[in-house]
């Protein structure tokens, strides 16, 4: 087995019902949820979000302790204009606008926004990154 993969991904999240709702409102998908943790399905992987309390218990950590990290979160579309609308529909189900969708310095397009927990999401163009019809990448 392969050490370069990632199983699951997991957010802690102040509200696990706010926080569903925005994942939902831009078209994830449950495909198990429980009253602290809910999974989507990501092609051979899960993405998990899951209640700061329940995690903080499981980590031995505090909430207080709990914070989002230098890390990004991204999803790569196929055009620029892909990338506006998906942008626009996230801001729309409640995420905040970090920076605007805009051409960048290594050539493709990209802008962020935070979830409403502040985990911060990249939506990409990029033009050196084929994808196939369902959005991976070849």
């Amino acid at each position: 087995m392969t050490t370069n993969r990632v199983t699951l991904i997991t957010l802690g999240v102040k509200d696990i019902a706010r926080a569903r709702a925005f994942y939902e409102a831009i078209g994830w998908v449950p495909s198990d949820a429980q009253d602290q943790v809910v999974f989507y399905d990501m092609n051979g992987m899960k993405f998990g979000l899951y209640a700061l309390e329940g995690l903080a218990k499981d980590t031995n950590h505090t909430v207080e302790d709990l914070k989002t990290g230098a890390m990004t979160l991204a999803q790569c579309f196929p055009t620029e204009a892909d990338v506006d609308q998906a942008f626009d529909e996230a801001l729309a189900a409640g995420a905040s606008e970090v920076a605007r969708p805009e051409k960048v310095f290594w050539g493709g397009y990209s802008g962020y926004f935070a979830d409403p927990d502040g985990h911060l999401w990249e939506y990409a163009m990029n033009p050196f990154w084929e994808l196939d019809e369902d959005g991976h990448l070849k």
